[in-house]
């Protein structure tokens, strides 16, 4: 296990915070059809100083809809469910899992910073007899896989669930927690956020034999100004609201890759794939990521249309597009470009008005694969298990898929 100080996220977030002026965005060029970043964003420490990867970047997300399904009774019922998946993931050709530890601000493993997630007894904070993401490293690792510890940063609860116990950090400080419609968050603009995050990531790169941490794409929860108007008006900042929570996150980001630079651990993220979304709806300034270094190691968009897919005459989402935009991004040494890709979609479709077909032949996301390294993409991922071996609509034809994904990947040619 990789041993630091534990308070090493700490002095790195104070240590970016306070670097951050020195390097501003009108460093790098802006990204061709995205808005030039501001001058005055949160910027980034030193670049990626991780060695290169040695084997191809082929990725599987089992997520917390998987865990729903896996016997959490004891840790051999659980190690038994996850060797089955994992024995699926390794012979697919896959080379990482993709394994979400921290869905709500609770965990899969015995943290200082979170509950028990409920989904191993069904009750937040209970702790379930045994270490779930240490049977998760053993089980991959055993399998010859990379297992990249899943984090959803700042999502607490959703439609009310799941229910909060007292060990929940919206319990515990709920002078960090904002408020949507649709549930809870922690507050990105809070600076003790951010150290709470940064300090969490530290515990998992430090406790166990991580190959990754990986964000989701949740990061602003909603772009109407009354979520955080009291923090922005405080903040007594020039920056336009927009630019401020970018900043927000940028800072969030930066601090969390150099927690993981100091462990060796790869630090990723799977974006919005629609480049306006992300900058403007999520405030996550991805393309800013590619270009600068010491935000992330790679960036791997949520490609989730075919490449086919129009609406209503525009291919502005069809999966060539979008990956094409992304492809021509300015991009920093070190840090890699994969693509995800929509495996939940098999037999279901992409909502396409344009030409159908393309998800109920059998072979969509092997077709996938190729365009992705055709376009010079280093390595992808599938959204996600259950959508391949365990699709109750389409069983015979996400076999066909899956198929297809392993021939692919058996091939010599490029990551994709």
């Amino acid at each position: 296990m990789r041993r630091v100080g534990w308070g090493l996220a700490a002095l790195l977030l104070v240590l970016v915070t306070v670097l951050a002026p020195l390097r501003l965005a009108g460093d790098r060029p802006a990204a061709p059809g995205v808005p030039g970043p501001s001058a005055a964003a949160t910027a980034a420490p030193a670049a990626s100083a991780l060695p290169a990867r040695a084997a191809p970047y082929r990725a599987v997300w089992v997520s917390y809809l998987e865990w729903q399904q896996v016997d959490f009774s004891s840790a051999g019922a659980f190690a038994a469910d996850v060797g089955r998946m994992f024995d699926n993931i390794a012979a697919l050709g896959a080379t990482v899992v993709l394994a979400q530890v921290r869905p709500f601000g609770d965990a899969l493993y015995p943290s200082a910073y979170y509950p028990f997630s409920h989904l191993c007894t069904g009750v937040q904070g209970q702790d379930p007899g045994f270490d779930p993401l240490a049977l998760l490293v053993q089980a991959a690792h055993e399998r010859g896989l990379e297992l990249e510890a899943w984090v959803n940063p700042y999502r607490l609860q959703a439609g009310g669930a799941p229910a909060l116990c007292s060990e929940s950090p919206a319990v515990r400080h709920p002078e960090w927690v904002r408020a949507t419609a649709d549930g809870l968050y922690l507050n990105p603009a809070d600076p003790q956020v951010r150290a709470f995050l940064a300090a969490a990531v530290e515990e998992l790169c430090a406790g166990y034999d991580i190959d990754g941490i990986h964000f989701d794409d949740y990061f602003y929860p909603t772009s109407d100004p009354a979520f955080d108007k009291a923090d922005y008006t405080a903040a007594g900042t020039v920056l336009a609201l927009d630019d401020w929570r970018r900043s927000n996150v940028n800072a969030l980001m930066a601090a969390c890759h150099a927690v993981t630079q100091a462990y060796g651990v790869r630090f990723g993220a799977a974006p919005l794939a629609d480049l306006d979304l992300c900058r403007d709806g999520q405030y996550s300034d991805a393309a800013r990521w590619l270009a600068q270094g010491g935000y992330v190691d790679y960036l791997m968009p949520q490609f989730y249309w075919g490449l086919n897919y129009e609406q209503n005459g525009s291919d502005a989402h069809a999966l060539g597009t979008l990956a094409a935009q992304w492809a021509a991004l300015p991009r920093a040494e070190g840090v890699a470009l994969y693509g995800g890709l929509g495996a939940y979609r098999i037999g279901a479709g992409d909502g396409t008005t344009g030409p159908e077909g393309e998800w109920s032949g059998g072979r969509a996301l092997a077709d996938q694969l190729d365009a992705l390294a055709g376009l010079g993409y280093g390595g992808a991922g599938l959204y996600r298990y259950a959508s391949l071996w365990a699709n109750p609509g389409w069983p015979e034809l996400a076999g066909q898929e899956a198929a297809a994904v392993a021939a692919r990947w058996a091939r010599a040619d490029p990551a994709c």
